[in-house]
């Protein structure tokens, strides 16, 4: 099986582009930040300049370590694993995705941190309850039932807690991955792409709304 250690590492400008790509789709308005930032006295310092390539780590520390880089790996290649068409998640670097997410100095950011931190550090007990291994060593089979438990659309008592955690890692996850080339090919989005004619819209389209 592979480790978190063959998963793609990015540069810090792809991921920061990320993080404010990923802000819209996953409705946490860049307004809404700036805004709540303004009244903070202490403040973060200035946000970076995504003119320049910096490394991991450059502007703010990470987060993760290498026991809970390894959970987060699975768990998101267990969200969207690999097929035919397309890599896992962890292969187009949605682990740095979410690493440089929860680290970041906003405040809707860093309200996702403790519930990653303790979702993942909750998964890892779970499996040595059950499994008496840690999740990322667990087979395929014993990761699906711990996740079908927390995955339901309404969770068992025990489970509601990191049904929520779960909830916010699959968005995370959907949001780093369906904002790299990869995803957007995966969803056949075809926009951002430069085009020398314009025909309009079809016109079965057209008929269907009445417009032709």
């Amino acid at each position: 099986m592979e480790t978190f250690n063959d998963s793609m590492r990015i540069d810090r400008r792809t991921a920061l582009k990320w993080v404010l790509a990923a802000s819209a789709a996953l409705q946490l308005p860049a307004t809404t930040l700036a805004q709540d930032t303004a009244k903070s006295v202490t403040g973060y310092g200035k946000d970076p300049n995504l003119l320049k390539i910096h490394q991991i780590g450059e502007l703010w520390p990470l987060t993760l370590n290498e026991q809970q880089r390894a959970t987060a790996t699975v768990l998101s290649d267990l969200i969207i694993p690999a097929d035919d068409e397309s890599p896992a998640a962890s292969k187009v670097g949605v682990v740095d995705f979410i690493d440089e997410w929860i680290s970041a100095p906003y405040p809707n950011n860093q309200q996702d941190k403790p519930v990653i931190i303790q979702g993942l550090a909750w998964l890892d007990r779970e499996a040595q309850r059950r499994f008496k291994n840690t999740f990322s060593a667990l087979m395929e089979k014993e990761r699906i039932a711990i996740c079908d438990d927390i995955s339901a659309a309404k969770p068992a008592a025990p489970f509601e807690q990191a049904a929520k955690f779960f909830a916010r890692y699959r968005a995370l996850t959907a949001g780093g991955y369906y904002t790299t080339p990869v995803g957007m090919k995966d969803l056949r989005y075809v926009g951002n792409v430069a085009m020398t004619t314009f025909d309009g819209p079809p016109l079965e389209v057209l008929k269907k709304l009445g417009l032709a």
